[in-house]
């Protein structure tokens, strides 16, 4: 990447850092801009969502959102704790400044349009893990960088009616609409698979893409 005069690097205003080091520590240590740049705009546009006015607000209130924020993850300290100089000498933190940056001026969505993430935890987690329970799917070869199968899980919903014909009652069972998944993805950089929730299940479910 092309590096950044040193006086911008040193100028991060409190929300830049923080958005920085956010996606700096979710991020594999591959340090991956774009997989940095993704993780960005998803936590910019999961805060927007939510309605918060800022990201100390979205993560002081949300914190299972980030877990970095808050379970000492070494790397998210380390940007938020790094002086002009640190963050000059390091191309990976100065990458996850850009990232930042990139998503505040609504630059490239790299994880196109995804509200969720997930890193290697999904392998490691397969069988309990919360995405694959309730149906996960693949829309590209390329996102399938764990060599994990996709999963279903079928939900029905039928609506039951009884009508009065010839002086009986009558039974009448209609179905409403099913999905078999929830999670589609959407990229897959570095070592973390990006996604977000089927039209159907929304459109079904009248459930919030950032839910």
């Amino acid at each position: 990447m092309t590096s950044e005069p040193a006086e911008n690097k040193g100028t991060l205003d409190s929300e830049t850092r923080l958005l920085a080091a956010i996606a700096y520590g979710e991020a594999s240590t591959a340090d991956v801009f774009e997989e940095m740049a993704a993780l960005a705009s998803i936590v910019l546009r999961q805060s927007k969502a939510r309605g918060y006015s800022s990201l100390a607000s979205f993560t002081g209130n949300e914190k299972s959102f980030s877990f970095v924020v808050s379970d000492g993850n070494k790397r998210y300290k380390r940007l938020m704790g790094a002086t002009a100089a640190q963050l000059e000498k390091s191309a990976a933190m100065t990458d996850a400044i850009k990232a930042a940056r990139n998503a505040f001026s609504g630059g490239t969505d790299y994880s196109n349009g995804a509200y969720f993430w997930d890193g290697a935890d999904i392998k490691t987690k397969y069988e309990t893990h919360f995405k694959v329970r309730h149906g996960i799917r693949f829309t590209n070869p390329s996102h399938y960088i764990y060599s994990i199968r996709e999963s279903t899980k079928l939900i029905i919903k039928k609506k039951t009616t009884k009508a009065k014909v010839d002086g009986k009652i009558v039974t009448n069972t209609k179905e409403l609409y099913r999905y078999d998944h929830i999670y589609e993805s959407t990229a897959a950089l570095g070592g973390t698979i990006f996604w977000k929730q089927s039209d159907d299940y929304m459109k079904f479910t009248g459930a919030k893409a950032y839910r």
